[in-house]
């Protein structure tokens, strides 16, 4: 009997033994970051910008923080505009509701994606509001994704390919004037 006392009061002296080192560790961190000025307790909120432009909301108390994109009600990134180095009519490149893009206009992309001499591309593709936001979102990406090709096919780096469809319009869509400008895919340079 006297044994098994002193196995469960050596078990239980080792428990509490380890559990003082690990309170002793944990206190000293918490005193050094303290100490360090890092854990006030104080979120700092800011907003960061990416390479591509785009916005995120971070709190941050310098051990620890958070981040999240910022972005429009319709679920759009907000970003500032970058070096848009080139604005493409989608009228000259494409046939109506079709995203092969035409043997002429294949060669004037390949040779502007050969000159223009950025690191990267962000390629997005708009349309117009003549059909349903479900078709249009997919064929403004189905448009910008034959550019990002041409692209790549070029030598050129493609970082990122985004279709807006009829979401982020350029001109009112209440006139044809309006609604071809609309139909447009921006290429957007970084260097």
């Amino acid at each position: 009997m006297f044994n098994t006392i002193s196995k469960g009061l050596r078990l239980f002296a080792g428990t509490m033994i380890a559990a003082t080192f690990v309170l002793q560790a944990s206190a000293a961190d918490a005193q050094t970051r303290s100490q360090q000025g890092r854990d006030k307790g104080q979120y700092i909120p800011t907003i960061w910008v990416d390479p591509d432009g785009c916005e995120h909301w971070v709190m941050d108390d310098g051990a620890e923080g958070y981040m999240t994109p910022h972005v429009t009600r319709q679920g759009i990134p907000v970003c500032r505009r970058g070096n848009v180095c080139g604005v493409m009519n989608t009228d000259q490149f494409f046939n109506t509701d079709s995203y092969r893009v035409h043997p002429q206009g294949r060669a004037r992309l390949a040779e502007f994606f050969k000159t223009t001499g950025a690191v990267s591309y962000i390629i997005s593709g708009h349309t117009d509001s003549r059909a349903s936001d479900a078709y249009n979102m997919k064929l403004s990406l189905n448009r910008a994704n034959a550019v990002a090709s041409i692209a790549q096919q070029s030598g050129a780096r493609i970082a990122d390919v985004r279709g807006y469809g009829e979401r982020m319009p350029a001109a009112s869509n209440g006139t044809a004037g309006g609604m071809a400008k609309n139909r447009r895919v921006e290429i957007i340079c970084i260097r």
